[in-house]
């Protein structure tokens, strides 16, 4: 039923992607995204550059259907990637591309070009079965994912084709690294901004001696840090989380009281401390910071808003046509878990769409130094998403 191994094509075309640099924010995407598009054009797959017409792409859509009735899932997977960092740690050119010791190297090997590759070749694969194809399937690359805009995604998902409505999926994979679980879900994030004021002073000065808005934001981040929150809910699996990750105030110098500073606060989201809960304790610990400082302007708070958290069930399709896949391999129960850090999933699930946010292949460097990927780890994963595709189209 199915084509030959496919590895080392699988092989060449991460090489040409890795070999391709396309860090967020630094390089054109132009290049990776024409590397893709003439590997899918070269093999008969109908491609959408994915983008306004007056701007950049952001990414690419294919697309096959079968002679028959089916879900539609789409799988998913980065093109674009963190920075190098400092080249000089790199054991291996960031770009190199280069296969040693059993591994390939480079800068979005694992995240996630690995996957983009494994990815291209199932629709080719699954574009040869003909009459055998059930449903739709898609593949959708994003060139606009580490900047945490999701351009590609949000220029397939909030924009149909050709007159259509938004597409909505009957189910997305998501192709992050890492062979040892299903990633069924993400917490969610709400940002902020919180302007502390005080009073402006010399701060030589000896008897008036302002408000310094720098102590006042001090003691807001230790009521933050020190508040407690709500404990992980067992069917989700972790907590949420505050975390203050900047604090800006003065003007640079050393000879004025600060009479402004500005906090920046990330916090992550889950089902039992949501959206609304976490602005009601925000706004109430900086209420509170304010009424010991009734000297000073009352505080401001600017909203980020960001995704809500979500968990995919155990029992839904998409989970189960993955585990039993994997079972079918190699005997592999493979456990589920919630990622810390949020991610495309919560963006669709916000559209209502189920996504699984990470299956994929075994990876280090992530984000980091000397990224890589364990070539004995892409047939397995390819195998598997074969399979479980092969299943729900199957239902």
């Amino acid at each position: 039923m199915w084509t030959a191994d496919p590895a080392d094509s699988i092989i060449s075309l991460l090489q040409a992607l890795v070999r391709t640099p396309s860090r967020a924010g630094v390089d054109s995407m132009a290049p990776v995204v024409q590397v893709m598009h003439e590997w899918l054009k070269t093999r008969s797959l109908p491609v959408r550059l994915l983008g306004a017409s007056d701007g950049p792409v952001l990414g690419l859509y294919a697309e096959v259907r079968g002679q028959r009735d089916g879900p539609w899932i789409v799988i998913n997977a980065p093109l674009d990637t963190a920075g190098f960092g400092d080249e000089q740690t790199w054991h291996e050119a960031p770009t190199s591309g280069d296969c040693k010791d059993g591994w390939l190297n480079g800068r979005g090997s694992a995240d996630s070009k690995a996957g983009a590759a494994l990815f291209a070749h199932l629709l080719h694969e699954f574009a040869s079965q003909g009459d055998a194809l059930g449903g739709r399937l898609g593949v959708l690359f994003d060139v606009d994912e580490h900047t945490g805009g999701f351009g590609g995604a949000r220029a397939f998902f909030e924009h149909g084709f050709e007159g259509d409505a938004p597409p909505r999926p009957d189910g997305v994979y998501i192709g992050y690294p890492g062979p040892d679980r299903i990633m069924t879900g993400g917490r969610g994030f709400l940002r902020a901004r919180v302007v502390v004021h005080g009073v402006a002073a010399h701060s030589g000065a000896t008897r008036r001696r302002g408000l310094n808005a720098l102590s006042h934001a001090a003691a807001l981040v230790s009521a933050l840090a020190t508040e407690a929150l709500p404990e992980a809910d067992a069917d989700f699996g972790l907590p949420p989380q505050l975390t203050c990750t900047g604090l800006v105030a003065g003007d640079g110098g050393y000879g004025q009281v600060p009479d402004r500073a500005e906090l920046r606060l990330d916090i992550r989201l889950t089902p039992r401390f949501d959206d609304a809960q976490a602005r009601a304790l925000v706004i109430a610990l900086v209420q509170r910071q304010d009424l010991l400082h009734a000297d000073s302007p009352a505080s401001q708070i600017d909203w980020v808003p960001g995704w809500p958290a979500y968990r995919i069930p155990d029992a839904h399709p998409l989970v189960r046509a993955l585990r039993d896949a994997a079972r079918a391999d190699s005997g592999i129960e493979l456990p589920t878990a919630v990622a810390g850090p949020s991610n495309i999933g919560n963006y669709l699930a916000a559209l209502g769409v189920d996504a699984l946010c990470g299956y994929g292949v075994r990876g280090e460097g992530m984000h980091a130094a000397n990224e890589r990927i364990a070539l004995d780890s892409l047939m397995p994963v390819y195998r598997v998403y074969r399979e479980a595709l092969h299943r729900l189209q199957s239902r």
